[in-house]
């Protein structure tokens, strides 16, 4: 009964449709409307010679008739089709002997062609208004049509107002039914996706709150996963007469992460076993390392540099895959932010001093928190081996640690290279490097950042960044005293 009351609905709106768009087209047929006002003429001029009934009917029947010509054909031609209906009138007026005087034509005359002249001024303005109104809405639509996303606007009932031509692609290709609210032709996706009950309970959510939301889903079925964000309209009173949809398909993205992520996976876990026989080994030639030459020597620091290099990039690259799997594992304990900083600018001192830059370190005595000891030197440390890195020779940083209301606060501040404003923003996308980093070829895999801001948001903290290309940059870390 509802597949039958659904396929009348369907029927119902179809013809509904199909009519005004009919009766439209016939309004805006120029020749369809001319032959009407004509008929319309002539049909009052015989109504009232077969009535005689002219005095009754007087001239105000023709007035409709005058305007739709004046309309067409504009005010010259209006008035002269005010002309021919008092003249109309005047012939049926006399065969039913009512006075024709001087007054009586002009009573007739002036109001007729006053109205076809009115009418027929009107229409060019309003001709001229539609045609621009036109040009604009026809821009718009381009505009959205021309877009990636598929855009819909709903009513205040979820009544979809306006579709652009992605969004309808993307109803055909996903076979929603043509009728109903948003959210209910989105809800027939449910037993197609990877989480039914999750986007069927989010669907109904979208149904009962007007506010903003975001969210993602997965067909099962395809593979294709496509991300839906939508936001209320409201007036200048804050009233929401309707709410904006936008679709958009992130396959490809979708499908590179996971890419991404298991070249992540197999090339740190492939890297951790001959790189612990490489130290291993590394070991071993230390025990001996008075037995080589000089050069031998060197090259074997020139392994171990290297091996702690390779060592900490897979750590890193082992630490983010946990991090993305929300695994990220805290071992809280009093700590001094204070020493941590000591300790920290210590061991980047000769690292500072090869490049001849200025590291200084401005703390208090003491800045106990609650926090994990070795993941908090370890933002400290990404955070003074960026500025140091990024920094030429002759520069300056400063990492300063103070006491605040409730929390503790760390700067960073260095006079480097900086970062071009735009380029702020994906600073803590993982392996993101700064096109200032890129050109210079400064090493590095742009997982520092990321990394640091996980484990200060782990910490209920806070991490931002201030900088200017070819100034310098400063960032600064807010840390709560404890974690409760």
């Amino acid at each position: 009964m509802s597949a039958i009351g659904d396929l009348y609905l369907v029927e119902r709106r179809a013809l509904i449709a199909r009519s005004r768009s009919t009766l439209a087209r016939l309004a805006q047929d120029r020749s369809v409307v001319l032959g009407t006002a004509v008929i319309g003429l002539l049909l009052t001029f015989a109504t009232m010679l077969a009535t005689g009934s002219s005095e009754a009917i007087g001239t105000i029947m023709f007035v409709p008739w005058v305007a739709l010509l004046a309309a067409q054909l504009g005010p010259r031609a209006g008035s002269v089709a005010g002309a021919a209906a008092t003249a109309l009138y005047f012939v049926a007026a006399e065969v039913d002997d009512l006075p024709d005087g001087p007054l009586a034509l002009a009573l007739r005359f002036a109001p007729l062609v006053g109205v076809g002249i009115a009418a027929g001024l009107s229409s060019r303005r309003i001709s001229s208004d539609a045609l621009e109104l036109q040009s604009t809405s026809a821009l718009q639509r381009a505009l959205l049509d021309s877009t990636v996303d598929g855009i819909c606007l709903t009513d205040a009932g979820g009544n979809i107002v306006l579709a652009n031509a992605p969004l309808q692609r993307f109803s055909v290709e996903l076979g929603l039914p043509p009728y109903g609210t948003a959210w209910e032709r989105l809800l027939a996706l449910a037993d197609r996706t990877t989480e039914p009950a999750r986007y069927r309970e989010r669907m109904l959510e979208l149904g009962r709150e007007p506010a903003a939301s975001e969210d993602e889903f997965e067909l099962a079925d395809s593979g294709r996963v496509f991300r839906g964000h939508t936001a209320p309209v409201a007036r200048n009173d804050g009233t929401v007469v309707g709410r904006i949809w936008t679709l958009r398909e992130v396959t490809a993205d979708r499908q590179l992460e996971r890419l991404r992520d298991a070249f992540v996976s197999a090339v740190s876990h492939e890297l951790r076993t001959p790189l612990t026989s490489i130290s291993g080994f590394l070991e071993l030639l230390g025990d001996a390392e008075e037995e080589l030459s000089p050069s031998g020597r060197n090259y074997l620091n020139v392994i171990r540099r290297g091996t702690r290099r390779l060592q900490g990039i897979v750590e890193d690259l082992l630490l983010v895959a946990q991090i993305e799997a929300n695994r990220l594992e805290l071992e809280r304990g009093p700590v001094d932010l204070a020493e941590l900083a000591t300790a920290t600018v210590e061991a980047a001192l000769p690292a500072a001093a090869e490049k001849g830059i200025d590291l200084r370190l401005d703390v208090a005595d003491s800045l106990p928190l609650e926090a994990d000891s070795a993941r908090l030197r370890q933002v400290l440390d990404n955070l003074v081996s960026n500025a140091l890195k990024f920094t030429p020779s002759g520069g300056s940083v400063m990492l300063s640690a103070s006491n605040g209301c409730g929390q503790l606060r760390l700067d960073v501040t260095d006079t480097g290279i900086g970062i071009p404003h735009e380029e702020v923003g994906q600073l803590f996308s993982r392996f993101y490097r700064a096109s200032t980093a890129t050109r210079r070829a400064i090493p590095g895999t742009g997982l520092g950042l990321v990394i640091s801001r996980a484990i200060v948001e782990g910490h209920g903290g806070t991490i931002s960044l201030e900088t200017r290309e070819g100034k310098g940059t400063r960032v600064t870390v807010t840390l709560p005293r404890s974690s409760g």
